[in-house]
């Protein structure tokens, strides 16, 4: 549809409409009673939330490209039917092939509560099926209000087994990550960096950011609290259906490596990230559903 045809369909008064977002990707743009949000149907990627009152809670970057074919980089990305590279095809696209694709509107609505729903749906196509040989479906259900929502679900429905890593990939808005305090991981084992094993454990309550990490924790399903005392703030991320918890800031020297990351981007955001993998990977038999969720919100 185009985005006339999306707003005829789909356009709620004072909930949402259809627009022209950056590169002239179709965006969805929510604005409700409680926040502003923007969503693109390119990837089901979330680009912005904004509560009342507040500063922006997402992070993006001003280099990111806005392009199909390539990642947008910040925001909420959604990685399936794997996260990170692919296990066995370094040329296959990383964080698998759901934020690179169009989606197309399933339901939107305006609840009683306030909050705007807005559904996006994907399916095989000859591209997915290029490099992932499944029949399936996947939803992003995405309930904008004082919190933000967000759940991805998905089917087989092919005749064969497959088995998924997938992440809701969140980008967090602070004041300098270099102060931030992150609350929710102690006494967990994590991933350090690319190690093969889980072998290190966070004593410490609160997790300070003071050079590259890439910290995957395992078997944790707490909420997590980043909390941003310079903007006088508290980010709560909880979760729900999954074991995996990554905290990801790429730090000075990784940071200028990255292409579409100003050199000094590292400073202005933290990764906080729902994610199945390793051990905890979704087997999904002809007819199986799963779903991963995160909600986000201030206190």
């Amino acid at each position: 549809m185009n985005i006339t045809q999306l707003n005829q369909k789909f356009a709620i008064a004072g909930h949402i409409e259809f627009g022209d977002g950056q590169g002239g990707l179709t965006i969805a743009k929510i604005a409700n009673k409680y926040t502003d949000a923007f969503v693109s149907l390119y990837g089901a990627h979330i680009q912005s939330f904004k509560p009342k009152g507040q500063k922006e809670v997402l992070w993006m970057s001003s280099q990111s490209s806005f392009e199909v074919g390539k990642a947008i980089r910040g925001g909420i990305p959604v990685c399936f039917p794997w996260f990170g590279p692919h296990s066995t095809d370094s040329q296959k696209p990383v964080h698998g092939f759901a934020r690179l694709n169009n989606w197309e509107v399933l339901k939107t609505s305006a609840l009683a509560s306030g909050e705007t729903e807005l559904i996006l749906g994907l399916k095989n196509n000859a591209e997915t099926q290029a490099i992932w040989p499944y029949n399936f479906s996947a939803e992003m259900k995405i309930i904008a209000g004082a919190k933000l929502n967000v759940s991805l679900s998905f089917t087989n429905s092919g005749t064969e087994p497959f088995t998924v890593t997938d992440a809701l990939h969140s980008y967090f808005n602070v004041s300098n990550s270099g102060k931030i305090e992150i609350s929710g991981l102690s006494n967990h084992h994590f991933y350090a960096g690319f190690a093969k094993e889980a072998n290190n454990i966070q004593k410490e309550a609160i997790l300070n950011i003071s050079q590259e990490e890439n910290r995957r924790y395992i078997n944790h399903t707490e909420d997590c609290i980043i909390n941003d005392t310079a903007w006088n703030r508290k980010i709560r991320v909880e979760k729900r259906n999954s074991k995996i918890t990554v905290v990801w800031n790429p730090w000075e020297a990784t940071t200028k490596t990255i292409g579409d990351i100003p050199d000094d981007g590292y400073k202005s955001f933290i990764c906080v990230e729902a994610v199945n993998a390793y051990d905890n990977s979704p087997e999904l038999k002809p007819g199986e559903s799963f779903s991963i969720a995160t909600i986000i919100s201030i206190e």
